[in-house]
Formats: structure tokens, C-alpha cells, sequence
């Protein structure tokens, strides 16, 4: 009688936190290239904005963080599965765009028109997934092609249903105010008014950082990032993985685009594009390699609050705008310098 194959999780070995003493610890975490990153970027703002240091401004600082760091934290995982997603800036806006238009035009609560768009958004998420697993193609070429085809839709159906590039407003019809709290609003802590994307992105890391370091799903994510056939050689479902991190992407852009929607109350149809690079750039100042197989949903999540510190930072320091590109492309380079350094000690310390 052949003897039954071990679990995947006890047959490949993924990124976890390495045992040990403290300081061995720390240099095997991916995303302690980001959080190097983080102190030294918020120092720098705190000596050359001295608002920067007020608690005003640190809400202002968290809310751009959580906007990107909501779609971050999903892409991050899929990144560590292998794969990556360019039309995740456009979806956020499809979303927002479904659900606004659906409610004006079939005159519903607008309650319906959010559901309509999740719907929505997870079928084109499964698609992406599911056209991945089927054929075997990049998923920059699966993504870059439904990255196309949305932003041609978004514009395209707003201009035949509205004749203009933006939404009509759907602020006066029924369900409005309560969606509007549940992703648009803010909490008063003191003198602090924090937004609840604030909160949907705390949520978030807590969910993909349990599901990676806790759950076998998360075992599987690394494995299949990190040697494929050798994963589904051991029995892990590669293909169900795989479309299940393309659903999370999707979860987040509805999340994100809800926000979008009631917030500004109105939604123009060509925002988004470029904002995919975004995501990845955070995710990989945080510790995840383009190759797969290693990060953390923590590191991009630090990823995502560098990119909110320098958004905002360079505004406090009343500085041009034009700067901002340049801070970002060098802590992209400094942050994935600094985690190809940790990973080489962590490897070298096994």
C-alpha cells in the first residue's frame, strides 16, 4: 500500500518569519525594507514640514495611505501567488461607474446598484483568473487586455447613457445616505477626524495577514508563487488559488470604487489609469518580488503609508508637485535595493 502524500504545507517551504533570536527574526521579514524606508521618510517630512508633524495632517497622511493601500494589500498577495494585475485602476472605476449608473438609470435604490456592482466587479475578477488558468498566458498580457477593454467601456457607455464623460449625480435618491456611510464617511477621535477607508484598509491587512501566516490557503499562495508544478505536484489546487486571488483583487476595487462613488457623488469615466503602478510600486517597496513566492500584506500596507507620507509631505513642505514622481522612484529603488539585501541575509542565515 503506497503511503499517502504529505500535505503541501509540509512539503514546500514558503517565506514565513524565520525562528531564532530577535535580530535574525527581523532580518528575515520582507517587509523590513519598508519600514527602514517608512522611518526615514517620516523623519525627513518632520524636519522639513512642521506640519507634518500635527495631528490634522497625520489623518490627511492616513487617508492616502488607505486609498491605496486598500487595492495594495490584494495585490500584494496575488504578486506573491505570481501573477500580477494591470487593469486594477481602471476597475476601480468601472465599479464606481456600474453601480452609479445602474441606480440612475433603472431609477433603484441605490443599494441595487452597489450589488449589481460587486457582481460585476468579481465576474470580471473571475475572468481574469479563470483565463489565466486556462491558457497558460502572462498575466500581464491577460491584464493589460482587460485593462483595455474597461477603460474603452467606461468610456464608451458613459458617453452613451450620459452623453458626457461623468456620471449624473445620484445624491437625492434613496439608500444614498447610508451607503455614504459605510464607505464614505468619518469618525471624530478627538480632534481627528479619520476617513472609514481608514478602517476597510486596517480590516483588510488584518484579513490577508491571518490568511497568509494562519490558514492553509495561505501555505498554498506561497507555494504557488514560488515553484508552480511543484506545488500542484504535492496536490495544492493551483488553478482555485490562483482565481481566488484575482476575486480578493476584485473584492478591493469594488471597495475602492464605492468610496469613489460616494464621496464625490459623481464619477468621471477616464480616472484610474496609472494608478495599477501605483499599487504594484507599493506592494513591492513592501517586500514582494516580481518573481513571486515572497512578501507580506504588512509590507505593502507600510508601502502604501510611504506613498501617503510623500503624497502629502511634499504639499506640507510646499514643494512642487513634480517632485513627487521623483521621491517615489527613489524609494522604489532604495526599498527593493534594501530588500534584496535582507532576503540575501535571510538565505544566508538558513
Amino acid at each position: 500500500m503506497s503511503a499517502e502524500a504529505p500535505p503541501a504545507e509540509e512539503t514546500l517551504s514558503s517565506p514565513r518569519p524565520v525562528r531564532g533570536s530577535l535580530p535574525r527574526r527581523l532580518v528575515g521579514r520582507p517587509e523590513l525594507g519598508a519600514v527602514v524606508g517608512a522611518v526615514a521618510v517620516f523623519v525627513f517630512f518632520s524636519v522639513v514640514a512642521d506640519a507634518f508633524l500635527q495631528w490634522s495632517s497625520f489623518s490627511t497622511v492616513l487617508y492616502a495611505s488607505s486609498t491605496i493601500g486598500i487595492m495594495a494589500v490584494p495585490v500584494a498577495l496575488l504578486m506573491i501567488g505570481g501573477e500580477f494585475d494591470l487593469s486594477t485602476g481602471v476597475l476601480v472605476t468601472s465599479s464606481a461607474l456600474i453601480s452609479s449608473m445602474f441606480s440612475y438609470q433603472m431609477t433603484a435604490n441605490v443599494w441595487v446598484g452597489v450589488g449589481v456592482s460587486l457582481l460585476a466587479t468579481l465576474a470580471i475578477g473571475f475572468f481574469n483568473g479563470y483565463l489565466l488558468v486556462r491558457t497558460n498566458l502572462p498575466s500581464f498580457i491577460i491584464t493589460l487586455g482587460t485593462f483595455l477593454i474597461l477603460q474603452g467601456c467606461n468610456l464608451g457607455f458613459t458617453k452613451l447613457i450620459s452623453d458626457t464623460v461623468s456620471t449624473k449625480s445620484i445624491s437625492d435618491m434613496e439608500g444614498f445616505p447610508s451607503a455614504h456611510k459605510v464607505f464614505a464617511s468619518h469618525l471624530t477621535i478627538g480632534d481627528v477626524e479619520v476617513q472609514i477607508t481608514v478602517l476597510w484598509w486596517f480590516a483588510l491587512i488584518a484579513l490577508a495577514t491571518w490568511i497568509l501566516l494562519r490558514t492553509r490557503a495561505g501555505n498554498w499562495i506561497f507555494a504557488v508563487g514560488g515553484a508552480k508544478e511543484a506545488a500542484r505536484a504535492v496536490g495544492v489546487p493551483v488553478e482555485r488559488t490562483k482565481i481566488g486571488l484575482y476575486l480578493g483583487v476584485a473584492l478591493a476595487a469594488w471597495i475602492s470604487g464605492q468610496h469613489l462613488l460616494f464621496n464625490y457623488d459623481v464619477v468621471q469615466s477616464g480616472e484610474g489609469v496609472g494608478n495599477e503602478l501605483l499599487y504594484i510600486i507599493a506592494a513591492v517597496i513592501g517586500g514582494c518580488l516580481l518573481t513571486g513566492g515572497y512578501g507580506s500584506a504588512v509590507g505593502a500596507a507600510v508601502g502604501a503609508f510611504i506613498f501617503g507620507m510623500t503624497n502629502k509631505g511634499i504639499v506640507y513642505a510646499q514643494w512642487g508637485a513634480d517632485w513627487f514622481k521623483f521621491f517615489l522612484g527613489a524609494m522604489l529603488l532604495l526599498a527593493t535595493l534594501l530588500n534584496w539585501w535582507v532576503r540575501k541575509r535571510a538565505e544566508e542565515s538558513k
